[in-house]
């Protein structure tokens, strides 16, 4: 196996400048190249999950996007609320979406979805042994089971209807569009 290097880049050499900073994110700078990046270690997991051959997507409404309907996989943050890891993070919140848990977690690896302009990176994992657990689903999500055959029609009617599609859906419609 071929190790890689990092690639060499002058604008590497010169410090990381901090030119704004929220509660979340902040807005960095280095070398003349602008980026984002969470605070305090914060990351993300997105989840694939399946019950009964179907898979779970979501619908929720995203302020970024002027509040327009997104539909995802569903996904969280590791560490903004508590200490928890991927796994149980993952657990939380495939329960608070979507109205289900997991059994076991299986961590598939970390990925960048917009490596030029933001530096979060998010773990991608799969549920095993998915099952309904009775939570309430979080107030303005809603819950979709889709069968994987109907995955890129289903994709294609919610973009019809004005719904937003995250970039992570590709990895269900990679088949479809190859």
């Amino acid at each position: 196996m071929t190790v890689l290097r990092q690639a060499q880049d002058d604008r590497l050499l010169l410090p990381a400048e901090c030119q704004w900073q929220g509660k979340y994110i902040r807005i960095m700078t280095r070398g003349g190249w602008e980026y984002v990046e969470r605070c305090g270690g914060v990351s993300a997991v997105v989840i694939l999950a399946e019950h009964e051959g179907k898979t779970i997507l979501i619908e929720q409404s995203r302020v970024p996007l002027g509040g327009r309907i997104c539909l995802e996989l569903p996904a969280g943050l590791v560490g903004d609320e508590d200490d928890k890891g991927v796994e149980e993070t993952a657990v939380k919140e495939l329960e608070e979406e979507t109205g289900f848990t997991a059994g076991r977690i299986e961590r598939l690896g970390e990925y960048f979805s917009s490596p030029g302009m933001v530096a979060e990176g998010f773990d991608l994992v799969r549920a095993h042994d998915v099952r309904p657990c009775g939570s309430p689903v979080e107030e303005g999500i809603e819950v979709h089971l889709v069968e994987r055959g109907w995955i890129a029609e289903f994709v294609e009617q919610r973009r019809a209807a004005g719904a937003a599609i995250d970039v992570k859906l590709l990895l269900l419609l990679a088949g479809s569009i190859l």
